[in-house]
């Protein structure tokens, strides 16, 4: 969700105008499309200002992805998840719910983790092994949740049900608006059987 509000505590004002402007140009059109003059532009900045914030247009994206990992991930998913539901197993297929709103915004991005691990293909950058990092904390979240439910296999049904997760993204990303209401019919089958119903 680019439209997540940006601003942080930290840093200053200058470092601020960065990252909110590196934020919307990675969020929406990934990180190799996005040169250092664009953000420096966008953010009003000079380009020493951007490096004497970050070292490195390498350090931006490691920022860029840390803060979507805070408003994403924690500010925003787990957050409405649980909004939506009390019991563990209805917060799972919750997910598809949040995620059906998502899909249906006319800005939607895309998992901007998926985006930067697919750009950075290279196993050893940081920005993939960040990446990689990100996705693994959303299955944590979901272990958490399917433990919770009585899972007897919480870390496999974790991954089922990602794939699940991230599969719908690539299917909105094609286009198609119902992907999360298609991907929630399925885990409705994945939940059942992992739960013996």
């Amino acid at each position: 969700m680019s439209a997540v509000r940006t601003a942080g505590v930290g840093g200053g004002e200058a470092r601020e105008r960065i990252m909110a402007a590196a934020y919307e140009l990675f969020s929406t059109r990934g990180v190799r499309a996005v040169g250092v003059d664009e953000i420096v532009a966008t953010a009003g900045v000079a380009r020493m200002t951007l490096y004497r914030h970050f070292g490195s247009k390498d350090d931006l994206v490691l920022a860029f992805l840390a803060r979507r990992e805070e408003l994403w991930t924690d500010g925003w998913l787990r957050q409405d998840v649980e909004r939506r539901a009390q019991d563990p197993a209805d917060r799972l297929l919750a997910v598809f719910d949040v995620f059906d709103g998502w899909f249906r915004e006319p800005a939607f991005e895309g998992c901007a983790f998926i985006n930067v691990m697919l750009e950075t293909t290279d196993a050893e950058h940081p920005a993939h092994a960040a990446s990689v990092a990100s996705l693994a904390n959303i299955r944590r979240f979901l272990e958490g949740l399917a433990r919770e439910a009585g899972v007897a296999d919480p870390a496999g049904f974790a991954r089922k049900w990602h794939i699940l997760m991230k599969g719908s993204i690539v299917a909105a990303g094609e286009g198609d608006h119902d992907a999360a209401l298609r991907a929630q019919e399925i885990s409705r089958l994945v939940l059942a059987d992992a739960l013996g119903r």
